[in-house]
Protein backbone atom coordinates (compact mmCIF):
# COMPACT_ATOMS: atom_id res chain seq x y z
CA UNK A 1 0.00 0.00 0.00
CA UNK A 2 3.09 2.28 0.39
CA UNK A 3 4.16 2.10 -2.76
CA UNK A 4 0.60 3.08 -4.60
CA UNK A 5 0.58 6.43 -1.93
CA UNK A 6 4.07 7.47 -2.17
CA UNK A 7 3.37 7.25 -6.31
CA UNK A 8 -0.09 9.34 -5.76
CA UNK A 9 2.05 11.98 -3.82
CA UNK A 10 4.59 12.15 -6.16
CA UNK A 11 2.01 12.52 -8.99
CA UNK A 12 -0.04 15.49 -6.95
CA UNK A 13 3.11 17.36 -6.53
CA UNK A 14 4.54 16.41 -10.19
CA UNK A 15 1.66 17.55 -12.41
CA UNK A 16 2.92 21.24 -12.34
CA UNK A 17 5.98 19.95 -13.02
CA UNK A 18 4.78 18.59 -16.71
CA UNK A 19 2.69 21.43 -17.61
CA UNK A 20 6.25 23.38 -17.24
CA UNK A 21 8.93 21.11 -18.23
CA UNK A 22 11.42 22.43 -20.40
CA UNK A 23 13.04 20.68 -23.26
CA UNK A 24 16.06 22.64 -23.44
CA UNK A 25 16.91 21.34 -20.07
CA UNK A 26 15.35 17.95 -21.36
CA UNK A 27 17.89 17.56 -23.66
CA UNK A 28 20.38 17.96 -21.26
CA UNK A 29 18.77 15.12 -18.93
CA UNK A 30 18.56 13.30 -22.47
CA UNK A 31 22.51 12.75 -22.44
CA UNK A 32 22.10 9.78 -19.64
CA UNK A 33 19.96 7.95 -21.78
CA UNK A 34 21.54 8.96 -25.37
CA UNK A 35 24.45 5.49 -24.91
CA UNK A 36 21.25 3.07 -25.34
CA UNK A 37 17.97 5.69 -26.88
CA UNK A 38 17.68 7.45 -30.06
CA UNK A 39 15.37 10.17 -30.11
CA UNK A 40 15.34 9.80 -34.50
CA UNK A 41 13.46 6.68 -35.41
CA UNK A 42 16.48 4.30 -35.15
CA UNK A 43 17.00 1.74 -32.53
CA UNK A 44 20.03 1.27 -30.49
CA UNK A 45 20.71 -1.27 -27.64
CA UNK A 46 17.47 0.02 -26.45
CA UNK A 47 14.14 0.97 -28.53
CA UNK A 48 14.01 4.48 -30.31
CA UNK A 49 12.52 6.80 -27.98
CA UNK A 50 11.22 9.54 -31.40
CA UNK A 51 7.31 9.46 -30.43
CA UNK A 52 7.42 7.76 -27.15
CA UNK A 53 4.65 9.87 -25.75
CA UNK A 54 1.42 8.31 -26.81
CA UNK A 55 2.70 5.15 -28.35
CA UNK A 56 1.75 2.04 -27.00
CA UNK A 57 4.10 0.13 -24.06
CA UNK A 58 6.21 -2.54 -26.44
CA UNK A 59 5.36 -1.71 -29.62
CA UNK A 60 8.61 -1.09 -31.79
CA UNK A 61 8.08 -3.81 -34.02
CA UNK A 62 11.42 -4.31 -35.02
CA UNK A 63 12.91 -4.01 -31.68
CA UNK A 64 12.78 -7.19 -29.29
CA UNK A 65 11.76 -6.68 -26.09
CA UNK A 66 12.37 -8.47 -23.01
CA UNK A 67 9.46 -10.72 -21.83
CA UNK A 68 8.33 -8.66 -18.59
CA UNK A 69 8.15 -5.81 -20.72
CA UNK A 70 6.07 -7.34 -23.08
CA UNK A 71 3.90 -8.88 -20.54
CA UNK A 72 3.75 -5.41 -18.87
CA UNK A 73 2.32 -3.96 -22.14
CA UNK A 74 -0.18 -6.88 -22.63
CA UNK A 75 -3.09 -4.27 -21.26
CA UNK A 76 -2.90 -1.96 -23.68
CA UNK A 77 -0.62 0.55 -21.70
CA UNK A 78 0.74 3.34 -23.66
CA UNK A 79 3.14 5.91 -22.84
CA UNK A 80 1.80 9.11 -21.57
CA UNK A 81 3.58 11.66 -19.15
CA UNK A 82 2.82 9.83 -15.94
CA UNK A 83 3.47 6.65 -16.86
CA UNK A 84 6.33 7.90 -18.12
CA UNK A 85 7.26 9.84 -14.92
CA UNK A 86 6.73 6.45 -12.72
CA UNK A 87 9.14 4.36 -14.72
CA UNK A 88 11.57 7.18 -15.47
CA UNK A 89 11.92 6.88 -11.69
CA UNK A 90 13.08 3.17 -11.32
CA UNK A 91 12.56 1.42 -14.52
CA UNK A 92 13.55 -2.09 -12.60
CA UNK A 93 10.88 -1.30 -9.77
CA UNK A 94 8.40 -1.20 -12.33
CA UNK A 95 9.05 -3.69 -14.93
CA UNK A 96 11.11 -6.33 -12.40
CA UNK A 97 13.33 -8.34 -15.21
CA UNK A 98 13.35 -5.24 -18.31
CA UNK A 99 16.31 -5.16 -20.09
CA UNK A 100 16.95 -1.53 -19.03
CA UNK A 101 19.75 -1.45 -16.73
CA UNK A 102 18.92 2.95 -15.80
CA UNK A 103 18.81 3.11 -12.08
CA UNK A 104 16.45 5.93 -12.62
CA UNK A 105 15.81 9.99 -12.35
CA UNK A 106 15.86 10.74 -9.09
CA UNK A 107 14.69 14.58 -9.59
CA UNK A 108 11.03 15.55 -10.22
CA UNK A 109 12.55 18.03 -12.29
CA UNK A 110 14.89 16.55 -14.53
CA UNK A 111 12.02 13.84 -15.42
CA UNK A 112 9.61 16.68 -16.16
CA UNK A 113 12.43 18.43 -18.42
CA UNK A 114 13.03 14.97 -20.25
CA UNK A 115 9.49 14.35 -20.75
CA UNK A 116 9.16 17.92 -22.36
CA UNK A 117 12.08 17.54 -24.59
CA UNK A 118 10.82 14.04 -25.54
CA UNK A 119 7.36 15.39 -26.62
CA UNK A 120 9.15 17.88 -29.37
CA UNK A 121 12.89 16.96 -29.39
CA UNK A 122 13.64 17.96 -33.31
CA UNK A 123 13.27 21.63 -32.22
CA UNK A 124 16.06 21.16 -30.25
Amino acid sequence: MKPLLTLAIFLCLAAPAFAEGDAVAGKMVFKKCAPCHSTEPVNRVGPTLSGIVGRPVASIADYSYSARMTAFAEDGKVWNEALLAEYLMSPKAMVPGTKMAFAGLKKIEDIANLIAYLKAPAGY
